[in-house]
């Protein structure tokens, strides 16, 4: 009996051994940059330092088995984080690579100072003026993008001063880092938020702001007073939040009703708590593939040596890059490139959009293109490809065609009718019937 109870020990010992490494390997270590700046002379910052820094992710505080870990040799133990994240926000995917993977997310931590906010809608969280006991502390902040850019994050950490456990208080995050759409669609851009519930700062209130930046173009989207329920005119009565999810789980990403080329950049959302705030930045592209149309269509009869010209339109497309082509397929399937042809400059339409054409000389007996084909015009953008055709028909060719011969047959046929007709009115000599009849009377 003794040596079963002795295996089910070893058992439960192993299967709780098991359980806490997959607890780690849920939420594994993170590697970041410490990046702090260096103080200068006359109180001015020379530059900025960088140390290697680990984080040590733990979701209930009461685990203290990262503490028996021993870091690298090549990191200082003074930038050895233990930090607490209740919400497991640091525990996402994307933040932690599959074992021996060279790449890896971009992680840095920057101390943080509290302070009061100066934008109106944020305000009213600091109206009292005071700088409650909670924020004598060591505050972090810290900024983290993940594999393929599809996670970005930012979270505030207080740890009690001297500490190297700091406690995640505030967590923003994003999944769409980058995301792609096309005119007209409903456009979603996902941004969520945590306040740690045991914190004071829990329940005083928050606000919500979306920025917009393009090459040095800044406005503001939407700014939102949670605490007063209370939202700013921006001029931007496209953009919308939905305020339910909001207020009940923190979702405050940002809607927009129909997407235009304007709309094109990088949006900024930020959520702001008394004396803190953390911000992610996700770029937002709007993708329109071209209208492809040839002119003229359908294209004329020619001979052998007779030049036609054929030209390609593209429009309504954005961004720039756009690459038009020509190519040829002939009656025998094989394909042949004409190359780009005549291009013309960009032109750009009052939604936004770009236009662009190709000029392109047919001659079928230089390009040899024999019987005739297909003649095609291929645009390649990052919004997909597209392309147009047209039917060429050259005669007169030796060896004719099924259809040229009976092409030939109907123009033949056309000029017996017409000879039949004009044969029958006029005589030999050049009167007509009628004058002949009246001299025979006479």
């Amino acid at each position: 009996m003794t040596q079963y109870w002795t295996i089910y020990k070893i058992l439960a010992i192993t299967l709780a051994s098991a359980f806490i490494r997959a607890s780690h390997n849920s939420c594994p270590v993170m590697e970041c940059w410490f990046v702090q700046e260096k103080p200068g002379r006359g109180g001015f910052s020379a530059a900025v330092s960088q140390e290697k820094s680990l984080m040590y992710i733990r979701t209930d505080p009461d685990d203290r088995s990262f503490m028996q870990l021993h870091p690298p040799a090549d990191i200082d133990q003074s930038r050895v984080y233990y930090v607490t994240d209740p919400a497991a926000s640091f525990c996402h995917a994307p933040l932690h690579p599959p074992e021996g993977s060279v790449t890896k997310p971009q992680c840095e931590i920057n101390p943080f100072v509290p302070h009061p906010s100066t934008v109106r809608w944020a305000t009213s969280l600091t109206e009292s003026g005071q700088s409650p006991i909670h924020l004598q502390a060591d505050w972090f902040s810290v900024a983290a993008q993940g594999l393929d850019g599809k996670l970005v994050f930012s979270a505030i950490m207080r740890a009690p001063s001297g500490s190297k456990e700091p406690h995640v208080i505030l967590s923003v995050s994003s999944r769409t880092a980058s995301v792609h759409f096309r005119l007209g669609e409903r456009v979603m851009l996902d941004c969520g938020f945590w306040v740690d519930p045991s914190s004071p700062l829990s329940g005083a209130g928050f606000s919500v702001e979306w920025r917009y930046q393009f090459r040095g173009d800044g406005r503001l989207v939407l700014a939102y007073d949670g605490k007063n329920d209370r939202l700013a005119d921006t001029g931007e009565p496209d953009a919308a939040l939905d305020f339910n999810a909001l207020h009940e789980t923190g979702n405050a990403s940002l809607i927009l009703e129909e997407a235009q080329v304007r709309h094109s950049g990088t949006y900024i959302c930020s959520v702001y708590l008394p004396n803190l705030l953390a911000q992610v930045a996700l770029d937002l592209e709007i993708v329109e593939p071209p209208s492809l149309s040839i002119f003229p269509s359908p294209l004329p009869l020619i001979v052998p040596g007779q030049v036609v010209s054929v030209q390609c339109e593209a429009s309504g497309f954005f961004p720039l890059s756009l690459e038009l082509a020509w190519e040829f397929v002939g009656a025998d399937g094989q394909l042949l490139s004409l190359g780009q042809g005549s291009l013309s400059g960009h032109k750009q339409a009052s939604d936004g959009t770009y236009s662009q054409s190709s000029r392109l000389e047919l001659d079928s007996t230089k390009l040899g293109l024999g019987r005739g084909g297909e003649v095609i015009c291929v645009g390649n953008h990052m919004g997909g490809t597209r392309k147009v055709k047209v039917t060429l028909n050259v005669i007169g060719v030796s060896a004719p065609s099924i259809e040229d011969s009976m092409m030939m047959v109907v123009v033949a046929l056309g000029l017996y009718g017409l000879i039949k007709v004009f044969s029958r009115t006029v005589s030999p000599t050049g009167t007509s019937n009628g004058d002949t009849k009246d001299k025979k009377g006479n």
